[in-house]
């Protein structure tokens, strides 16, 4: 998958903000302090299309991204963050579950694990949310760089078992060293339904 352009189209609070250019979109999310921007960024090859922010928890609305004039990625906001209203998590709780049930134009969903982190209730809540609504799903662990061979190993190992799945269901990617990149690409466009070239 080579990427030739990327660029920001909208952010959106509801569905009236959402594109309606009908192009397959890809829907990116995980906790706040994950690494879902720069993990968009890497994928994109630029440095600051998707904001990352030192305060988890900014991003309070879907962000969407035109890529190479054929996608959208839609950036949507993190949950699990703590420092929030409760009122506020509802807010996001409510707005994200409505894309994800909602738009048409989706095709794949990436949930971006910390692969340093134990799997929690809400990772496992959202691949059983995503698996009954028969929305397929990618399972990527970030700051794959951040471990050794053998720990990333063990980690990967202990992040399936707490998620149910298989390791091998789980790529690896660090957005510094752009490990996992490629292989995230091909797995990103079969997922929409297109051939990697």
């Amino acid at each position: 998958m080579k990427i030739t352009s990327a660029e920001f189209v909208t952010t959106a609070i509801d569905p009236a903000g959402w594109p309606r250019e009908g192009l397959p979109e890809a829907a990116f999310l995980g906790r706040s302090n994950v690494g879902k921007s720069s993990l968009i960024n890497c994928l994109v090859g630029r440095k600051s299309l998707a904001r990352t922010s030192s305060t988890p928890g900014r991003t309070r609305a879907l962000n969407f991204f035109r890529v190479n004039g054929q996608w959208m990625f839609a950036d949507l906001p993190g949950y699990g963050y703590a420092n929030v209203s409760k009122e506020m998590r509802k807010g996001w709780q409510k707005l994200v579950e409505q894309y994800l049930q909602e738009r048409k134009e989706l095709r794949v969903a990436v949930l971006i694990l910390d692969l340093r982190r134990p799997a929690g209730d809400d990772e496992r809540d959202l691949i059983g949310w995503l698996s009954g609504q028969g929305l397929p799903f990618l399972l990527v662990a970030t700051k794959a760089d951040k471990l050794s061979r053998s720990q990333r190993q063990k980690a990967q190992a202990e992040l399936a078992h707490g998620l149910g799945t298989r390791p091998d269901q789980i790529a690896l990617f660090s957005a510094r060293t752009r490990e996992g990149r490629e292989e995230l690409c091909r797995r990103l466009l079969e997922g929409m339904g297109e051939k990697a070239g």
